[in-house]
């Protein structure tokens, strides 16, 4: 018959070997060498409004002063009438560009350029494109991305 001690270590024995297969899920997921979550967040600005601009602006900022900038990925998704602060003559513009030299990527929804007959010629230099604005955003989340509408 086993005493209470030896039970008490089998008993931690036994935890650690079924912890183990979770510790090393996690590392795999997302911890770094530093044992820091790699973070993610979708932002969408669906709003032609300097405002609404410069509040996700400043959330992105916000996040990566927060987490750390090299903790966390960051894109802003931009259609429907949020595709103007886009436009070369876009009073956001020198923000934007501000925020994709801090790896914030900032897209535009192909879907909406074409509806208001935009090419890329007429966009900001520093942003990316994706086929449609929505579907990033429903993608993202499904592969586990926060998502914020400020």
């Amino acid at each position: 018959m086993m005493n209470r001690r030896m039970l008490l270590q089998v008993g931690m024995v036994g935890a650690a070997a079924l912890s183990a297969p979770f510790l090393i899920a996690t590392h795999a997921q997302g911890a770094g060498a530093t044992g820091q979550k790699r973070h993610k967040i979708v932002i969408q600005v669906s709003d032609n409004d300097p405002a609404k601009w410069n509040l996700a602006l400043n959330n992105a900022k916000n996040v990566q002063d927060d987490v750390g900038a090299a903790n966390v990925d960051i894109a802003i998704v931009a259609y429907g009438p949020g595709i103007g602060m886009l436009k070369m003559d876009s009073p956001t513009g020198a923000r934007v560009a501000d925020a994709t030299k801090a790896n914030v990527r900032v897209v535009a929804c192909e879907n909406t350029m074409r509806g208001q007959k935009l090419g890329k010629d007429d966009m900001l230099p520093t942003i990316a494109y994706v086929p449609a604005g929505v579907t990033e955003i429903m993608k993202k989340q499904q592969d586990g991305w926060a998502y914020l509408r400020p």
